[in-house]
């Protein structure tokens, strides 16, 4: 059997900054511009953050809060889903409206179905879909 060899690096590995609260609070901001351009009701952009209704109101009103972890990599998802959309768009308004077009990809549902599940991952699996088209250009 062959031993294996360590391999001693003087580099740490890679390790994103977590994002900041006032990072977050930006992104939430975004967002909700996002929300508006995608036509989502509050109660829809409400599960796509996982707040309750009322919550997201009060912070769409300015009153944001301590936006959890999840809070965040959910932002930062929808944040992901945008730029593609962007980069894959040259019109902004057909990426808009692609969130709302059946897809052969999500089994026929929309992207904004499957992102109505309300998981975290249901989020990452749009993102990661258009990241894949992207990355086949």
């Amino acid at each position: 059997m062959t031993a294996l060899l360590r391999i001693e690096t003087s580099q740490r590995d890679f390790v994103p900054d977590p994002i900041g609260d006032d990072e977050a609070a930006a992104m939430f901001r975004a967002a909700v511009n996002l929300f508006r351009l995608w036509r989502l009701t509050d109660e829809e952009a409400a599960v796509l953050i996982d707040l309750p209704a009322r919550t997201y109101a009060r912070w769409k009103a300015g009153g944001i809060g301590r936006i959890s972890r999840d809070g965040k990599a959910r932002l930062s998802n929808l944040m992901g889903i945008h730029k593609a959309l962007r980069l894959i768009f040259t019109e902004p308004q057909r990426g808009y409206d692609w969130i709302r077009r059946p897809n052969a990809d999500l089994g026929g549902r929309s992207a904004l179905d499957v992102m109505l599940g309300g998981e975290l991952t249901d989020l990452m699996r749009v993102r990661r879909l258009l990241d894949a088209e992207r990355s086949a250009w």
